[in-house]
């Protein structure tokens, strides 16, 4: 399914709402499920939303709060991780491999954003790029999607309308996975985590969903109110006149009618949200400074999302 949204989504309805989780890495992906957890034990259960969209660590939060699992559950289990040493894994929610160190993703993808000439361009590029990377990798095509299963409380796609974005590795076409796209659901958010080693799904690559745009927020059009997690708090690197910036979007979102909220890390979630968003350890500080940046913003959110 390209670029297209659930239609058994609220298009349209000026009550409805939408949840849209982007990217951050480890960090990205704690500290939206403690901001989550922590709304939710102040009375703000945004998991109820009638559309939610998740792209790269997004994609898994979406996946994981729809799944049944109570978003205290979740930020307790955040809680409890072991520590883990750096292990890298460049736009997914946890390590992917030595080789792919933060510094290391950074690099590569920024000269290929630097060489293209419009995001068609870069996202065509940035997948001929991973595709020839992946010509040498002998890492087992299944090990990204057993990681991505672990972390997931259930394979299964819910029936609220989740939107899961990723990149055509071949076409550079943007896709957009829902429960009707015939995908499994962890192949949906590995391909959507998936940067340097593009995803198979059956004959086809996938690479990372921010490629589209970092948050997809643009997809929440025709719902009358939409909130944003960005765990970068809205930094693009794609040039300004891309149109790929969440400001742009919130713009665009805007003119269609929908009122828009954005959620971006205060300073209790730690200095993380850059290319060391990518290591594990990062994840108990992130979390716990969302959870407690969620009770801190239930009140005034409240207003918006009831």
């Amino acid at each position: 399914m390209h670029d297209r949204r659930d239609d058994s989504g609220p298009v349209g309805d000026a009550n409805s709402r939408a949840l849209v989780l982007a990217g951050g890495g480890a960090a990205g992906n704690a500290w939206e499920l403690g901001l989550i957890a922590g709304l939710c034990d102040a009375g703000v259960d945004v998991t109820e939303a009638d559309l939610i969209i998740g792209t790269s660590a997004g994609s898994t939060v979406a996946a994981q709060i729809t799944s049944g699992t109570r978003p205290a559950e979740l930020y307790a289990a955040i809680l409890a991780e072991a520590p883990q040493p750096q292990s890298g894994g460049a736009g997914s929610d946890r390590g992917r491999a030595p080789t792919s160190s933060g510094a290391t993703y950074l690099e590569w993808s920024n000269r290929i954003i630097g060489s293209a000439k419009d995001a068609t361009d870069m996202r065509r590029r940035m997948g001929a790029a991973a595709l020839e990377k992946d010509a040498g990798d002998s890492t087992s095509p299944s090990r990204w999607h057993d990681i991505v299963a672990a972390r997931l409380p259930s394979r299964h796609w819910p029936q609220q309308p989740v939107l899961i974005v990723a990149v055509d590795a071949r076409s550079g076409d943007p896709v957009v996975f829902d429960r009707h796209s015939g995908i499994d659901l962890v192949d949906a958010v590995a391909a959507s985590t998936s940067a340097m080693t593009p995803y198979r799904i059956g004959e086809n690559r996938y690479i990372n969903g921010g490629y589209r745009r970092s948050e997809n927020a643009d997809l929440a059009a025709g719902c009358g109110r939409v909130l944003v997690l960005s765990p970068f708090g809205g930094r693009s690197r794609m040039p300004q006149e891309w149109g790929m910036s969440l400001a742009a979007q919130v713009d665009e979102l805007r003119a269609g009618g929908s009122s828009v909220e954005t959620v971006f890390p205060d300073g209790g979630a730690g200095d993380v949200f850059d290319a060391h968003a990518l290591d594990p350890s990062t994840r108990l500080q992130a979390a716990r400074g969302g959870y407690d940046q969620g009770r801190a913003l239930a009140e005034p959110l409240a207003r918006f999302w009831r």
